[in-house]
């Protein structure tokens, strides 16, 4: 296991091979592996909802210490 991800954790990144759902970390530890599914949709779906980052989600999902600041914003003051 590298240092970082001792210090912050696994980055791991899924995708689908078929009906084979595969994740790695991005951070080069060795962390690897791999679930069958029934199905490639399935492997698919899975791949997809699994493999989001917090920075994705930037902008279109506040932290709740901005939420003042957004119903300013709203009411145009």
């Amino acid at each position: 296991m590298s240092a970082s991800c001792r210090l912050l954790g696994h980055r791991p990144t899924f995708w689908a091979e078929g009906e084979t759902l595969r994740w790695r970390c991005d951070r080069e530890c060795g962390l690897e592996g791999s679930k069958t599914y029934p199905t490639a949709a399935d492997a698919r779906r899975y791949a997809d909802a699994l493999d989001r980052r917090e920075s994705d989600e930037i902008g279109r999902r506040a932290p709740l210490s901005l939420l003042p600041l957004r119903l300013i914003r709203r009411r145009g003051v």
